[in-house]
């Protein structure tokens, strides 16, 4: 208990302008906004050659913009031949909630014929590619590995790789792309939450990562995409980017994204993330937590959260939206304290994890080293031979400048 008591006010503290001011150096990166660079899809000149005069197929969601308009108006009003639209989870308005399964719909807007690729149909059938030359894929990643668009990404290569289609990746910068930490999945935890062994944050761009799938051969049976890439003009890994729309309903800020990676091994425990709330992703807790820094209650939110857990009931808990706000610019690394105080301090210990943890986590390595009550210390140093690996391998297929 007393450890905890020292982290409750660790944690409090750290929100003072104080505690701020006696940090180490700040990393040395640069903020970026859309502003300061051109995403792949703005890049209409390096495309557009490609495409013209063929049939398209799109995957894409609310965050797939050419500057303020949506790439599949874009496409449309340049005379493009676009025949369908592939919807990843939250759907291809961004209006359905994590893990919800999305019906095949068409789109009010444009009329075109949408394609759920979430639910029990990750893969594009032959039959749905049969009229199609071209799949134009832009989805705004985040960089953790259980974030399924590169799950998507995985099933839409190895579907046009089968099927003899060219793949194009528009690419977008990757908010979590200055920094690689975490265990790499072991193949006995692959699930759609996480599909190749890869750490947790993986610091690459989802271009970067497609090349990546190719070059290690991770399609079914070792096939290879024919697979273009149109780079992000002026980014670098050095680079904080500033999302000008949220990737998904849950993740409604930069705070958000940034403790994502951190926060979401929650998601495998009695802990609530906060959805429901304001603040998902900014903050954690349950009814029965001893201690905290605030309390929040979870309700029905639509296109978000409308069955949360622990809906209607007050959880204590904290509020670490500060370390998404100020502590990015100072470490590269997932939290874990938080987590292990959480667990060592639970009066439930024993229905603490829940099923879903080791394939968040990537194995059952970390489940049971916090169980036995390994320090941090002791945890990173075990991930440190895989991620040694995966840095080397990782630059092969890199298309920026590295982080320093």
């Amino acid at each position: 208990m007393y450890r905890f008591f020292i982290s409750c006010l660790l944690l409090t503290s750290l929100f003072t302008s104080e505690s701020f001011s006696q940090l180490a150096s700040p990393l040395k990166l640069q903020d970026k906004r859309p502003a300061d660079l051109k995403v792949g899809a703005q890049q209409t000149e390096k495309y557009f050659p490609m495409i013209n005069g063929k049939n398209i197929a799109v995957v894409a969601h609310p965050a797939s913009l050419v500057k303020n308009t949506h790439l599949v108006d874009t496409l449309l009003k340049s005379g493009m031949k676009v025949k369908k639209i592939f919807a990843p989870e939250h759907g291809f308005r961004g209006t359905a909630q994590a893990g919800e399964k999305i019906k095949n719909d068409i789109d009010a807007q444009t009329g075109l014929s949408v394609i759920s690729l979430y639910g029990n149909h990750f893969k594009p059938r032959p039959e749905e590619l049969k009229d199609v030359d071209v799949v134009l894929f832009d989805l705004q990643d985040v960089g953790a590995r259980f974030y399924t668009y590169i799950s998507t990404l995985h099933y839409i290569m190895e579907a046009c790789a089968e099927n003899k289609k060219l793949l194009i990746v528009l690419d977008r910068p990757n908010p979590n792309g200055y920094y690689v930490d975490g265990p790499i999945l072991e193949s006995k935890f692959k699930s759609f939450s996480g599909m190749h062994p890869v750490p947790i944050v993986h610091g690459m761009t989802i271009g970067e990562y497609a090349r990546m799938i190719n070059g290690e051969k991770w399609l079914a049976k070792g096939v290879q995409c024919n697979l273009t890439v149109i780079p992000v003009d002026g980014y670098t890994h050095n680079d904080l980017y500033q999302l000008p729309l949220k990737p998904s309903p849950n993740l409604p800020n930069m705070s958000s994204v940034y403790m994502y990676p951190s926060l979401c091994l929650f998601e495998g425990t009695i802990v609530s993330v906060g959805r429901g709330t304001e603040k998902p992703f900014q903050q954690f807790g349950y009814p029965q937590l001893v201690g905290g820094n605030t309390m929040f209650t979870p309700m029905p939110i639509t296109d978000a959260s409308e069955n949360p857990m622990y809906n209607g009931q007050a959880c204590h808990g904290f509020d670490v939206a500060k370390y998404g706000e100020v502590y990015v610019k100072y470490y590269k690394k997932v939290y874990l304290f938080w987590i292990m105080n959480l667990y060592s301090t639970s009066t439930t210990k024993d229905k603490f994890f829940n099923n879903y943890f080791n394939s968040l986590a990537g194995n059952e390595t970390l489940q049971k080293q916090i169980k036995e009550g390994k320090t941090e210390e002791e945890i990173r140093k075990s991930w440190e031979p895989g991620l040694s690996n995966f840095k080397v391998k990782r630059k092969k297929y890199l298309i920026y400048p590295d982080f320093e």
